[in-house]
């Protein structure tokens, strides 16, 4: 049998993030199946004519149409063309714009995403990632205190990853590397427990992880920094001083970040953010 094209058209009044990350969602499902993707992004698209444009090319392929439009009109349109040339066609805005319309029985105001960017949302994201940048690693314990969140953890926990992820949801994150041998901050102890993510991870792990890191840096990897029981006796003080503290604690040994970041949301109950 030989390999399938599937063409996914993602056609938006905005960047398309939308649209990618549920297509990215989807195939990730078929990665080891023999179907190959082509996905065509298709962005700022907010008048008819473009839309048209995008439509036909996506009809000489047979392609999926993922539609994140707000424009009631372009919706229309889209979803016409596709109903009358046999095309697939998903829009997953509309039926949540329109139900929570109904729930709240406030029109919504259907603009794009990409049309105010410079709105009070993206200068706080702004102010949030140099936030993150400023108080990484430790360098100035006085930003504990303005922080929403405070990530601990000793090295290679995703420590700073989680910082610029969960700053990029407009959250003020500060993060503390921890070293059995150093000084923990007194800012530390004056941070509300509920504010603070304890990181771990598996000893193994780490000391792969730490070993590798060596070996990109053209080091030796059997040094003090990949000992297993050097590690051990880390992730024992760590874990000390989480339950010294109260706060909750998460392994990040088989999560990616964007797992991390979606428990560490639900239990410190930001996802409103």
């Amino acid at each position: 049998m030989s390999q399938q094209t599937i063409y996914i058209f993602i056609i938006s009044d905005s960047a398309g993030e939308t649209g990618a990350k549920l297509s990215e969602a989807a195939m990730v499902q078929y990665e080891n199946a023999e179907v190959h993707f082509k996905v065509i992004r298709k962005a700022f698209v907010d008048d008819e004519a473009e839309l048209l444009s995008a439509l036909n090319l996506a009809k000489q392929v047979n392609a999926i149409v993922l539609q994140t439009l707000v424009s009631e009109n372009l919706v229309k349109l889209a979803v016409t063309f596709c109903q009358k040339n046999n095309l697939f066609n998903l829009d997953p805005m509309s039926p949540l714009i329109f139900e929570i319309s109904r729930r709240s029985e406030i029109e919504p105001a259907r603009v794009p995403g990409a049309s105010h960017p410079l709105n009070k949302n993206y200068f706080e994201r702004m102010s949030a990632m140099e936030f993150a940048v400023k108080y990484d690693d430790g360098k100035d314990p006085k930003g504990f205190l303005d922080a929403d969140i405070l990530l601990l953890g000793v090295s290679r926990t995703s420590k700073t990853p989680l910082s610029l992820f969960l700053a990029n949801k407009n959250l003020k994150v500060a993060n503390l590397p921890l070293i059995p041998t150093a000084h923990i901050p007194k800012q530390l102890w004056e941070v509300d427990p509920k504010k603070i993510v304890g990181l771990t991870n598996d000893p193994k792990v780490l000391n792969t992880i730490r070993r590798e890191r060596m070996k990109a840096y053209g080091l030796n990897p059997d040094t003090a920094y990949s000992d297993i029981s050097a590690i051990k006796d880390e992730l024992k003080f760590a874990h000390e001083l989480y339950r010294k503290i109260g706060c909750i604690i998460i392994n990040v040994a088989q999560l990616s970040i964007e797992e991390t970041a979606s428990i560490i949301l639900s239990e410190l109950e930001l996802e409103h953010k």
